[in-house]
């Protein structure tokens, strides 16, 4: 299943004249569940868009407010994350569909019209944090990062045995 069935993302391009467009999309568990093996499984929120058609391309901002529901890495609990992002796309009219780079991608010019639900879906997937943390651990793994510091100490390897890898040993001197 894709996006293309969710007819609420599809936006008919014959039908705009070449001027700023603005749009709203609601974001509900339909998005997600469109896509399988989704990070996110449940969520809501808004999506405003403003698009800028000319003759020959379209430029489209995207303002996404929405929650979802995450599963906390270490309790497992579920919970909800704010997500707030803007990102921009170009999309150019050319003789086939393909991608140039993350922000600019070519649509036949004879489209009809294009589903932007890849993108709301490309967006909040990407603004979900590697490390899912419940909010009540958010200062308890502030306080567990591992901090390295050379305070002049001593390693342990040092002050048991006095010899030093050579190594070492011209690391140092560059130090000074």
């Amino acid at each position: 299943m894709g996006f293309k069935h969710l007819r609420e993302f599809q936006i008919n391009i014959f039908g705009l004249s070449n001027k700023l467009h603005e749009f709203e999309f609601e974001i509900d568990n339909k998005l997600f569940a469109a896509k399988e093996n989704s990070l996110v499984e449940k969520g809501s929120g808004q999506c405003k868009l403003s698009l800028k058609k000319s003759e020959t391309m379209m430029n489209l901002h995207f303002e996404i407010n929405a929650e979802v529901e995450l599963i906390c890495d270490r309790s497992l609990d579920p919970f909800e994350y704010p997500i707030a992002i803007e990102e921009d796309i170009i999309i150019k009219f050319g003789e086939d569909d393909y991608e140039l780079s993350e922000e600019v991608f070519v649509i036949r010019k004879d489209s009809p019209s294009f589903n932007v639900g890849d993108f709301i879906y490309e967006f909040i997937s990407l603004a979900v944090p590697m490390k899912k943390l419940h909010p009540r651990f958010a200062d308890e793994d502030e306080q567990e990062d591992l901090i390295y510091t050379s305070g002049g100490e001593e390693s342990p390897e040092e002050s048991k045995d006095d010899e030093v890898d050579p190594r070492w040993e011209a690391l140092k001197k560059l130090k000074d």
